[in-house]
């Protein structure tokens, strides 16, 4: 597998990115005055801190590709996979202990996700104990998490990092210890894992919403960019690969806020941008959390719902669906958290397992949108867990 995070080449030099996106903290900023953080002049002067060009153009060409295997369960299919040896790691004849270390439980998705592996792991009764550390969302409390799994008698660990560059030698260190590491969701900057398991990536998650929006608002239409947090190679991806598309296409960003997965706070700053700008065209978000309440500041105030992004949350999918928005999903598949466990017990089956295991990565439009909702579930349950035929289901994600 490819490092995931290059430095940033020449020829992007010149793009931006919101001025705290290259620091591992969230940021303090305003809500885009003139030169404060998280504004357009202050993303002027800044580059994409993990783009590379390489991976940007595999993404781009990977959107059109077919996956192999059955598309029923895309959880264990794969896109270009290079499979690796596992079976120095074979270990028949007992139960496993897995181990993993989540990033956190901060936000819905990982809820979803949470929930579903589980699910997986119940379904595997070469599984004895699984053992979960969360780290809250705090990169110190991960790396000593890490530390202490070592010492837990793992025979692999699954690891969602909860930032790049600051868990990559805590997972060098586990690798170090020859038990197998599967990482997933979010990445890290070395290659040591068994195996990577990911989506086909923020570059096109960002990219796919940015068309839309560019689409629709045309060249010089205002379009406000909302993200989540900074420090993150997949959300900074998405941002990437949504600035080039909006560059390329005319379009007028003018600004880039920070939310950190707070709705009020997005409500504010979406509330903000429509008096600063009552043309307001678009809004790209490059997570679905704020999505509804997107929606909300223009109702309130009084003004039409431009078209927007989103992902596969119910609350959104609904309200799309009652009020006929002009709106986008890119889908960040929760299923991925099957793939996880199912890499880990594979690798420990001594069977091959894709070096970067890329899963495909549907999008929501207007003509599938029925098939996203999921009636009877919570307005936080993300549908693309592939776990609507799961023991449990839907009671154990909340629905009835």
């Amino acid at each position: 597998m490819p490092k995931r995070v290059r430095t940033v080449t020449a020829v992007l030099a010149a793009l931006t990115l919101a001025a705290t996106g290259c620091s591992s903290t969230r940021p303090t900023g305003g809500t885009g005055a003139s030169g404060a953080p998280g504004s357009a002049a202050a993303n002027s002067n800044s580059t994409f801190k993990f783009f590379s060009q390489a991976d940007f153009d595999k993404q781009m060409a990977q959107r059109t590709m077919s996956a192999q295997g059955d598309p029923s369960t895309p959880w264990v299919q794969m896109i270009q996979p290079s499979m690796v040896d596992t079976a120095k790691y074979a270990k028949p004849g007992r139960k496993w202990h897995l181990c993993f270390s989540n990033a956190a439980l901060d936000n819905p998705w990982r809820v979803t996700g949470m929930t579903t592996m589980k699910a997986e792991v119940k379904l595997h009764p070469e599984i004895g104990d699984f053992t979960v550390v969360d780290a809250g969302g705090k990169d110190d409390k991960q790396i000593a998490d890490l530390a202490d799994l070592a010492a837990k008698g793992c025979d692999a660990i699954i690891v969602s990092p909860n930032t790049t560059s600051a868990l990559t030698p805590a997972v060098e260190r586990a690798c170090r210890t020859g038990v197998p590491v599967v990482v997933f969701d979010r990445g890290v900057t070395t290659d040591c894992p068994v195996s990577y398991v990911h989506p086909i990536g923020g570059y096109a998650f960002g990219a796919a919403a940015a068309e839309f929006i560019a689409q629709r608002v045309g060249k010089g239409g205002k379009v406000l960019a909302l993200r989540i947090l900074p420090g993150v190679d997949v959300l900074e991806n998405r941002w990437a690969g949504a600035k080039i598309t909006f560059d390329k296409a005319g379009v007028n960003v003018v600004g880039v806020e920070f939310n950190n997965a707070d709705p009020a706070k997005a409500k504010g700053i979406v509330s903000d941008y429509i008096q600063r700008f009552p043309d307001l065209a678009g809004v790209w978000l490059d997570a679905g959390f704020a999505s509804v309440a997107t929606v909300e500041a223009f109702q309130d105030a009084g003004r039409k719902v431009p078209p927007l992004t989103g992902e596969d949350q119910q609350d959104f999918l609904n309200l799309w669906k009652k009020q006929n928005l002009t709106a986008f999903g890119s889908v960040y598949p929760v299923y991925q958290w099957r793939t996880g466990v199912i890499a880990a017990t594979w690798i420990l089956s001594g069977r091959q397992v894709p070096k970067e295991w890329v899963l495909p990565q549907p999008t929501i439009t207007a003509d599938n949108l029925d098939r996203w909702i999921d009636p009877g579930m919570p307005p936080l349950f993300f549908s693309s867990c592939g776990c609507q035929q799961m023991p449990g289901f839907p009671q154990a994600w909340g629905g009835r």
